[in-house]
């Protein structure tokens, strides 16, 4: 105990330098953290476009169905799956859905298109689906017209009050065509998804695809991704072998493969990263031992021992490490907390466009998650108490006479 506050009222004689020490771990906390952010953030955000705005966090098919996506694996939603689904205490609610590729016409273009038939107030209630429509109206449960995707509508060059042909192949190998009126034109935050979406009321496209009152996709509504992955657990126990129930993950293998990907790349990123902040600390370090090189003598020489004042000094630049840590997270989180309410626009620009390449949208939306900022504090501290051996090995080394003449 006595070295401890021993150690905490030495860090405030020299306040300048202590000074300087708590800035290069400040700084260091606040860029590694920002950096974090930002790559969370991103995730974060290519999660949310993808997972949230179309395919949920869990969904229920008939066996095989995801394999081969064609509306022959079709289902009944039976009393027996709408009561197992409901009694499931993850799922809040569930979207049924039947869904099947076709060819989207207009005059003179044509192009392969995801035919989706919703529940058109529950989408609303539960997704919020009708803000998407950003032209036109939204529809109703018993619309005639259809909701298409503004990359799709851009594409067909057609708008609201136009009208598309759908053709395609309906359940057991009917024909399923039809010319719909377009009465309402739909963005979501992934370009892909607005290149290729089509949307109906669910009667609608039953009627299109010959397939009565039958279902291929059960969307469930849940908190988020942990509760969707314990509720696909729950109901993989009770639903018959004739239902699959999957998570998003399972649902987006590309979305998560490029998000590894990506995780790896930007781990190699945050080790050089963390190598330069880790020279700066050890550069401010070596300035403190130098400074202290002739009082460290003059203690050894009247008799404290070496250890002792290794340990007071380790405790010290533990003490500064923690305080310059905790002032760090206070300083990124405020900036990140701008940017996640504040995303940046990267629209216009050659980063832009690369994002929506991979279908992404193109804003810089950084993370506020406490654990981004928590990590990158202790992270930092840790690099910095384990530096302070440099000076510790130093004291145990140190010529009481030598150092008292410098």
């Amino acid at each position: 105990m006595i070295y401890l506050k021993l150690a905490w009222k030495n860090i405030w004689r020299n306040k300048r330098r202590t000074g300087i020490t708590w800035a290069s771990i400040f700084f260091a906390v606040i860029l590694s953290s920002l950096m974090m952010s930002v790559k969370e953030g991103v995730y974060d955000n290519m999660i949310s476009t993808t997972v949230g705005d179309y395919s949920g966090y869990a969904q229920i098919h008939a066996r095989d169905y995801w394999q081969e996506k064609t509306i022959e694996y079709s289902f009944e939603p039976t009393e027996e799956l709408i009561n197992a689904i409901q009694s499931e205490e993850l799922v809040n609610e569930y979207l049924p859905r039947i869904e099947s590729f076709a060819l989207a016409a207009s005059d003179e273009i044509t192009k392969g298109a995801m035919v989706v038939g919703i529940d058109a107030e529950k989408e609303a209630l539960i997704n919020g689906f009708a803000d998407r429509v950003y032209e036109g109206e939204y529809l109703t449960v018993n619309s005639k017209g259809i909701l298409v995707g503004a990359g799709l509508a851009e594409y067909l060059k057609v708008g609201v009050n136009d009208t598309i042909v759908l053709l395609g192949s309906g359940y057991h190998g009917v024909t399923a065509a039809g010319k719909y009126h377009i009465q309402g034109l739909v963005k979501f935050g992934s370009p892909e998804l607005s290149k290729q979406l089509v949307f109906m009321s669910l009667s609608q496209a039953q009627t299109l695809y010959g397939a009565g009152t039958m279902l291929n996709t059960i969307v469930l509504d849940v908190e988020d991704g942990d509760a969707g992955a314990e509720a696909v657990k729950a109901l993989r126990t009770v639903l018959p072998e004739d239902y699959e129930v999957m998570d998003w993950v399972e649902l987006n293998p590309d979305l998560v493969n490029m998000i590894e990907t990506d995780k790896v790349e930007g781990y190699v990123f945050m080790f050089i990263m963390y190598l330069v902040i880790s020279f700066g600390i050890f550069g401010t370090m070596l300035m403190m031992l130098a400074e202290r090189r002739h009082e460290f003598g003059v203690l050894v020489a009247i008799g404290m021992k070496r250890i002792k004042l290794a340990v007071l000094v380790f405790l010290e630049v533990v003490f500064i490490s923690v305080i310059g840590a905790f002032l760090g997270i206070i300083g990124a989180y405020p900036i990140s907390l701008y940017f996640n309410i504040n995303p940046i626009d990267l629209g216009g620009g050659e980063m832009g466009e690369m994002y929506e390449d991979y279908g992404l949208e193109a804003v810089l939306q950084f993370s506020v998650d406490p654990m981004v900022f928590l990590t990158q504090a202790i992270v930092i501290a840790i690099m910095a108490s384990v530096i302070a051996l440099y000076p510790f090995g130093s004291i145990l080394r140190l010529n009481a006479i030598e150092e008292m003449r410098s």
